[in-house]
């Protein structure tokens, strides 16, 4: 909803593109001053200067992997805004292989951003938000955090791991005003999906989709907005699959 955010804060990592990049475009567009994270400092130059017409979003560059780097996103955004209101802990290092295939330093790396910047992300918002103000934390799991499916061990793993932490942190933190929720998301045609997806791939599994068709990254976005939002003021500890009914599906 238009303007819902206003006068919020809310620091997205992972926002050079994908999930994440739809995200902080719709966070802005409903009024929030957002913190666009990312490795990748040309994606976040591109997506600031497109989308200066429909709020505030300010570049930051760093690795979610670095609690130093983690922290002081969250506090430069939080400087320039009062305090931080909502953070969304959406970067992953998504890649498949076989497991025997998996090297050490893939597995460091996936690990490290998926898991480690997951509880980087929680420690920033805790230690840079808005004072006396309830507070969102929104993670990223995934449907293969319950499905088996080939060649997604890693991957899986660590989204097994954040819906494990959403919800241990839904009960810690509860009592300190804070809400933790999570977002599955299906099969959503995003740039690294597509790079890593054949064009079968993407039939078989639109086939499997009781609507029969695949997400979009808008979709998931307006499900991460509602989350942190005021509407979702009395939701916690939940993991909110966005896949078209598969998970419930046979």
């Amino acid at each position: 909803m238009p303007g819902e955010l206003s006068g919020r804060a809310v620091l997205v990592t992972g926002a050079g593109r994908g999930l994440g990049r739809a995200i902080a475009i719709a966070a802005a567009a409903a009024g929030a001053r957002v913190g666009a994270f990312d490795l990748d400092e040309g994606l976040l130059s591109t997506l600031a200067s497109e989308r200066a017409d429909s709020g505030v979003i300010e570049p930051i560059v760093g690795d979610v992997a670095s609690r130093h780097a983690v922290m002081s996103a969250a506090k430069a955004l939080a400087d320039s805004s009062g305090g931080l209101d909502a953070l969304v802990s959406n970067a992953a290092l998504l890649q498949y292989e076989p497991v025997d295939q998996v090297n050490e330093r893939t597995l460091d790396r996936m690990l490290a951003i998926g898991i480690k910047g997951a509880v980087w992300g929680a420690q920033a918002l805790l230690a840079h938000r808005r004072v006396n103000a309830p507070v969102s934390l929104l993670h990223m799991s995934s449907p293969v955090a319950e499905r088996g499916a080939p060649n997604t061990s890693i991957y899986a793993l660590t989204k097994a791991a954040v819906a494990s932490l959403t919800r241990t942190l839904a009960v810690e933190l509860g009592p300190r005003g804070v809400r933790v929720n999570a977002l599955a998301p299906g099969s959503i045609p995003t740039p690294g999906a597509i790079a890593l997806t054949s064009e079968e791939e993407y039939a078989r599994r639109t086939a499997r989709v009781p609507l029969r068709r695949l997400g979009t990254v808008e979709e998931v976005a307006s499900a991460a907005l509602f989350l942190i939002s005021d509407r979702a003021s009395f939701i916690s500890g939940e993991v909110l699959h966005i896949d078209g009914g598969l998970a419930v599906s046979l």
